[in-house]
């Protein structure tokens, strides 16, 4: 919230008015609520009933994504929560349920749509010049980057899973997003814990989170899988929060029948493969740069939704197909055979 959400709303204070901040820890309650001169909570209820509230932000631990979600629909507010949707799937189908049960519009974080790289891409596959995209590969590796070791991030039953739903639905989702959003069906996956005991840190994501020294570590430190689709289509995943390769690395490819793409977070360029006038050309696009990115990106598309009647880009569905993805992989892995969806 303090990296991303807050400084997206003082950026985009035209759209938002924030008139109230909630945290158990009222220490960053107040924090928040005096940068926008609001009231400070320590009580999601309390705030739902006392403020008189368009919207809200939810950002919070993973396993009160939904319920808090559900509370503030069904109390007429629309919603914007942060990644994952939910923990399984039958919180994510309840925070859908209400959202259509009270006509509000509830959003889940997808600010890797957002990134100037992705608004291009996106763009350039609308417009046919890659064709049907058949085939990905995306991932998420880290050194040795555990968040908040032994707190909510490393505690199943609070967080839902280790980098898979940590980092998994940032690269997943953007992978489906450029795929044109096809159903998944079938899913496969392992899982590995082999970093529990270190405390060996190269990477500042590992400062996500509270630490608790000594305190719970029962989630995968590893993950990878294989996801098929309806159409045909497939996705090779991996995420990883400790692992032993080179460096950090942030990647989604495409393999699509008139052109691939590739981009990595190593070096920050899209690369398109394709073919001109009889020859394989590579192209490096000078992508522009848009006023909102990442995170501020969202945060303006839910404003977009809310005030001119923009059509969302993400819909409750692709969340629930999202959870679905996850809970199989975790599945496949403990039981060691395919899942379908």
């Amino acid at each position: 919230m303090k990296s991303a959400h807050i400084p997206s709303y003082q950026k985009l204070g035209k759209y938002y008015t924030v008139v109230a901040c909630c945290d158990i820890i009222e220490d960053r309650a107040k924090f928040a609520a005096e940068l926008f001169g609001a009231k400070a909570y320590t009580d999601y209820r309390e705030m739902l009933k006392s403020e008189e509230l368009d919207a809200v932000d939810i950002a919070v631990p993973n396993y009160l994504h939904s319920p808090i979600a559900v509370d503030a629909l069904n109390s007429g507010i629309n919603v914007l929560c942060e990644k994952p949707d939910a923990v399984s799937t039958e919180a994510a189908k309840a925070m859908g349920d209400a959202a259509e049960a009270n006509g509000k519009v509830l959003m889940v974080m997808r600010n890797n749509r957002f990134l100037d790289m992705s608004r291009f891409l996106k763009s350039y596959i609308d417009d046919g010049k890659m064709g049907e995209i058949y085939a990905g590969r995306c991932g998420w590796q880290r050194r040795r980057g555990i968040p908040g070791k032994g707190g909510w991030f490393t505690t199943k039953e609070k967080s839902g899973g280790g980098p898979l739903i940590d980092l998994g639905v940032h690269m997943i989702d953007l992978a489906i997003y450029f795929m044109g959003n096809p159903k998944p069906v079938a899913v496969s996956g392992c899982t590995y814990m082999k970093f529990a005991d270190s405390d060996v840190s190269d990477s500042v994501n590992s400062a996500f989170g509270d630490k608790i020294e000594g305190g719970t570590f029962d989630v995968e430190d590893l993950a990878m899988g294989f996801i098929r689709f309806a159409n045909g289509a497939c996705l090779q995943i991996e995420f990883s929060w400790a692992s032993n390769v080179e460096k950090e690395k942030v990647f989604v490819e495409l393999r699509g029948e008139k052109a691939g793409s590739e981009w990595n977070s190593c070096d920050g360029q899209l690369k398109i493969f394709t073919e001109e006038n009889g020859a394989t050309v590579d192209l490096i696009p000078h992508v522009v740069k848009h006023p909102y990115c990442n995170h501020c990106g969202m945060i303006h598309h839910f404003a977009e939704v809310l005030l001119e009647g923009k059509e969302p880009i993400f819909i409750p569905e692709q969340g629930l197909n999202m959870v679905k993805i996850l809970e199989g992989i975790y599945e496949s892995a403990k039981t060691g055979r395919e899942v379908r969806l």
